[in-house]
């Protein structure tokens, strides 16, 4: 598969019978990842968003913190820690290849 340039690309799918399933994946330096607190009805937020998407994660039904709701939270900073993890093994992976490459004297 070749290399594309950056892209945000959403579909969703409905099928008659079944739930709709949404599914948003981002492929672009111009992502931004923001949190706060709604102060109207406080609860805390995650957003994911580019030009072309916006994804938000708050508590369950917009209401209170529940253990589920930890959990999940729990589960979103131990996989963005092992994404931040597997980012810089490869860049530094990549930096390493590149002057390689680019050496005569190797």
């Amino acid at each position: 598969m070749s290399n594309v340039g950056p892209y945000t690309y959403v579909t969703l799918t409905m099928r008659p019978d079944d739930a709709p399933h949404l599914a948003v994946s981002f492929y672009t330096p111009k992502l931004r990842v923001s949190s706060g607190m709604l102060l109207s009805n406080p609860r805390p937020f995650l957003e994911f968003a580019s030009h072309e998407a916006h994804v938000h994660i708050s508590t369950t039904g917009a209401g209170p913190v529940t253990d589920v709701d930890l959990a999940i939270a729990r589960e979103i900073f131990t996989a963005a820690a092992r994404y931040l993890a597997d980012c810089e093994r490869l860049h530094t992976d990549q930096s390493a290849t590149d002057k390689t490459a680019n050496d005569p004297a190797a």
